[in-house]
């Protein structure tokens, strides 16, 4: 009697086990059904990353633009950010050109007092897109494609400004491929060039 109550129990246990291990699967199978893909799974091509640059480029004349015409500059800016910026996707390190007390601009509010100024928290940012410059000119040095998922560019940009004199920087940029196939950058380092005294 014992023996068969015993057997019982076991074939109860296993029946239950099985069940919960088919819902398991079930509902592993489910989730990944419905994951949300983030990134591309397509290799960034060097011409990708010179039209990212030239987007980029056009974007900050736009809000140098949309500003001397007394439109919504930040909204500008907004958009900007939001089209070429990786913020939603990962973590972005971006090291303005500008910035001295706080340096490293790690979210998207820091990085649109960046380009647009008025925020409190970062009181020297006087507002870099708002210039206004006229043109952006991309010198690459090298663009770096070989992990596929990830481009790093590095060079020099010159900013034209409305009397004409070029101002260069430095950059080194890094781009994502997200879901749509848009580069975005999730890291931006630039400086102006070391100047000996």
């Amino acid at each position: 009697m014992i023996r068969k109550v015993t057997f019982i129990l076991l074939l109860v246990i296993g029946v239950s086990c099985n069940q919960t291990d088919n819902q398991n699967t079930t509902k592993q199978e489910s989730n990944q059904d419905h994951k949300i893909t983030l990134f591309s799974s397509e290799c960034i091509t060097e011409s990708e990353v010179v039209k990212a640059q030239e987007e980029w480029g056009a974007g900050i004349v736009k809000i140098g633009k949309v500003y001397s015409e007394g439109g919504n500059y930040k909204q500008a800016a907004i958009e900007h950010i939001q089209n070429l910026y990786g913020y939603d996707l990962s973590s972005v390190l971006f090291k303005p050109t500008l910035a001295s007390e706080e340096q490293f601009r790690g979210t998207f509010d820091a990085a649109l007092s960046y380009f647009v100024g008025g925020n409190e928290t970062y009181q020297e940012d006087k507002g870099f897109a708002l210039a206004p410059y006229t043109k952006v000119r991309w010198e690459n040095s090298g663009i770096i494609n070989n992990s596929c998922n990830m481009a790093i560019a590095m060079g020099n940009y010159y900013f034209t400004k409305t009397d004409g004199e070029e101002v260069k920087v430095e950059y080194t940029l890094g781009y994502i491929k997200d879901a749509t196939g848009k580069l975005r950058i999730v890291v931006h380092k630039s400086a102006l060039p070391y100047s000996p005294e």
